[in-house]
């Protein structure tokens, strides 16, 4: 998918190769002049331009001169029916990406725009960003009920995958319970499985900076863009667009995000021309978004659409023998990584972790198993090593807890105090103290507490 312009006089053959292209996916635009491919150029920023050498009021050449001062991405063709090594080494010089001599099949036009493409989607860009979303899927380990009805889901959606813009999948959870897991596996069990799996947190980026993480930007002379920048959303063409912490996106936002999954179409910041797109798009959230729609916070049409197709992830308290499953896999991976030797768990830590109620969930439990094995030295992994926190109401031993302690309570008016200073705003409250959102959940979860 590109967008391309053709400049050519000769109206009939322009028109036919903008039809034909088309008809290949692309999104294409025909001018007859000099002056009116240079207003069309403005207005679209094609990623191609096929141009004829001669035209009624200058010459390719004259068009890419001026192109070139401010585009130096878009690919140029250039298309003469006097095909010279004098022309050509001035045409390269001038900033021509190819030539053409005429007469040019419309076959082998295509393949040349097609060609384009491909080097566009192997960009340095998009390289980067597929060869992290490629690598091994990380395994989505667990046995209980709710985890087989769980499996079964993912291969039922992951099916629904091959059809162009095939219905949008919302997963709901709490934090901590594997969303990204669970939207790589629908990716990977899907027929896209081969093409880019893209994904951003929502939550961590300001919303401008998030709409042109998305969407992209074209170079304009009113602000300090000099280069076009592909979005998101264009870098997972023909594959996945993972939006996780999709509850904290912004109205504004909401709006442009609608179009897309109800049209397969998106605008660029700073263009005016939509570009069509085919994705399937899964979308994250721990909100209950029934409540952010009722307060107003989330689009309604919005929701809806999203939640085409829903998965709803298990917390961990509710997945039984799970969570021994887990604290073992993990403990194999990390002794593995730090070179340790075999690191049976102590019985009565086994009790404990089947006791606790995990409210940080798989990621509580995999970073209190990455610290017990770096802090183990006897052999064998005990409840000092694993340091798990006291079940509400009781201590390691069974007997009554100890009341909070001065600093204990501090901290919580801390928090309470962070989040009414950011209106309940969790990212907003994290950065007035300081710390990573994910640290503020962490403490708020400690507590007993929530946005």
């Amino acid at each position: 998918m590109s967008s391309v312009l053709i400049v050519d006089d000769e109206e009939t053959y322009a028109r036919n190769a903008a039809r034909y292209l088309a008809r290949e996916g692309h999104d294409t635009a025909v001018a007859l002049t000099l002056s009116e491919g240079l207003s069309q150029f403005n207005a679209m920023s094609p990623d191609v331009v096929i141009l004829d050498y001669r035209l009624p009021d200058g010459t390719g050449l004259d068009f890419i001169t001026q192109v070139r001062a401010r585009n130096r991405h878009v690919y140029i063709v250039l298309v003469t029916g006097h095909g010279t090594i004098e022309l050509a080494v001035e045409a390269m010089k001038a900033g021509a990406n190819d030539l053409l001599t005429k007469p040019v099949a419309l076959s082998d036009l295509s393949a040349r725009v097609e060609v384009v493409a491909r080097q566009m989607r192997d960009s340095t860009r998009l390289r980067y960003l597929e060869s992290g979303m490629k690598a091994a899927t990380p395994a989505l380990l667990g046995e209980s009920p709710k985890m087989v009805a769980l499996f079964e889901r993912i291969d039922r959606v992951a099916a629904m995958g091959a059809e162009a813009m095939p219905p949008a999948i919302l997963i709901t959870g709490e934090t901590g319970t594997g969303k990204n897991l669970v939207a790589r596996a629908v990716h990977a069990r899907g027929s896209r499985r081969d093409r880019p799996f893209v994904e951003i947190n929502c939550a961590a980026f300001p919303a401008r900076q998030l709409e042109t993480e998305l969407f992209g930007r074209e170079p304009g002379p009113a602000d300090e863009v000099r280069e076009r920048r592909i979005g998101l959303i264009e870098a997972a063409h023909g594959g996945t667009l993972f939006l996780d912490e999709v509850g904290d996106m912004a109205p504004a936002l909401q709006v442009r995000l609608l179009q897309l999954v109800e049209e397969g179409r998106f605008r660029r910041l700073g263009s005016v021309q939509d570009k069509q797109v085919n994705v399937h798009l899964i979308a994250a959230t721990h909100h209950d978004l029934d409540a952010r729609v009722t307060s107003g916070a989330l689009r309604a049409d919005l929701y809806f659409r999203l939640r085409a197709l829903q998965i709803i992830l298990p917390a961990l308290r509710e997945r039984g023998g799970d969570v021994l499953l887990l604290a073992r896999h993990f403990r194999d991976v990390f002794a593995h990584r730090y070179g340790r030797s075999e690191l049976p768990f102590d019985p009565h830590l086994e009790a404990r972790l089947l006791a606790h109620t995990w409210p940080g969930n798989v990621r509580e439990l995999r970073n209190i198993v990455e610290q017990a094995v770096l802090l183990c030295t006897d052999g064998a992994i005990t409840s000092a090593d694993m340091m798990l926190p006291e079940s509400e109401g009781e201590g390691a031993t069974g007997a009554p807890a100890k009341r909070p302690s001065a600093l204990q309570r501090l901290e919580k008016e801390t928090l309470l105090q962070a989040l009414n200073d950011a209106n309940r705003d969790e990212a907003l409250a994290a950065r007035l103290l300081g710390v990573s959102r994910e640290t503020f959940r962490g403490r708020l979860s400690k507590h007993g507490l929530h946005a």
